[in-house]
């Protein structure tokens, strides 16, 4: 298909009740060059300016932009504008089904067709370790000799169809089992339980984020302003790769994903994070929007 071309722009701002005499933050706010988006022009702003900045990449391949402000401040904006071409997706086929317990054998088998990036994201993370309720959950989807594309998408169904989604039911900091029990969260939130079932039946998964371009009701004009980060979920197998699926909506990724970054988990993927001195409240505005050119 023909890439489809967007203006991107993110835009988070912090308040703060007294002032922050220094801060050290990280951004993950460039969007990935792939073999099916192309990244025509991203511009990344920051006030008060920065007393130190300089890009690196992350282990996972991630651009990362390193700032320190060493001045007092009460406010920090970071604003990031690109232009995005996405295309199509790889398509997910093979000649014959997949039985899912020969992913999880040849991720364990370091001989085997899985590449150790893989491998190493079946292991848990700080953020998501291994959870007992989140393999009790996913069994259901992973009856003995099934498909593994095809489990894997019944597990994202049921996410999709279980969890209700309420932003003001968790944080950042909520646990998978927290949110199985509740049956409540948002994209970050589903994405993680879908990693934790996956991981916990020994298929590697990992962390994705970026944005979607949603869709306004029908006969309705295309709101700016409305659209938030987003994060959906890539799975391995051999054979087809990395396939991404994304439970907030029980569906595929496609051309309307735009990539910002991938990780273990949020910690290595979130579009920004750090640490400063200070204290008092803190506000915290984050506005996105996603337009087609």
């Amino acid at each position: 298909m023909r890439p489809t071309r967007y203006r991107v722009e993110h835009e988070t701002r912090y308040s703060y009740a007294s002032p922050v005499s220094q801060s050290w933050q990280l951004a993950r706010l460039t969007p990935r060059v792939l073999p099916w988006q192309q990244v025509q022009a991203c511009h990344i702003d920051i006030d008060p300016a920065p007393d130190e900045r300089h890009d690196t990449t992350d282990s996972f391949g991630n651009t990362v932009t390193h700032f320190r402000l060493l001045r007092g401040h009460r406010v920090l904006c970071v604003r990031m504008a690109c232009d995005v071409a996405v295309g199509a997706r790889p398509p997910a086929v093979l000649p014959a089904p997949l039985p899912w317990e020969a992913v999880r054998a040849a991720a364990g088998d370091p001989r085997g067709p899985i590449d150790l990036a893989a491998a190493h994201l079946c292991e848990p993370t700080r953020s998501l370790p291994l959870s007992d309720a989140a393999w009790r959950y996913a069994r259901a989807s992973f009856a003995p000799g099934r498909d593994w594309l095809e489990a894997v998408a019944d597990l994202v169904s049921r996410i999709h169809a279980d969890f209700a989604f309420d932003p003001e039911a968790t944080t950042v900091s909520t646990s998978v089992d927290e949110v199985l029990v509740n049956r409540r969260g948002v994209c970050q939130d589903f994405a993680h339980v879908l990693i934790a079932g996956l991981r916990a039946h020994g298929l590697p998964a990992r962390y994705m984020s970026g944005y979607l371009l949603t869709e306004p009701p029908p006969g309705s004009p295309r709101l700016l302003g409305v659209d938030a980060s987003h994060a959906w979920v890539a799975a391995f197998a051999p054979g087809l790769g990395w396939v991404e699926f994304d439970p907030t909506n029980d569906q595929r990724a496609d051309h309307r994903y735009i990539t910002l970054a991938w990780g273990a988990d949020f910690a290595d993927a979130g579009p920004l994070r750090g640490v400063l001195i200070g204290s008092g409240d803190q506000d915290l505005q984050v506005s996105v929007s996603v337009i087609p050119v």
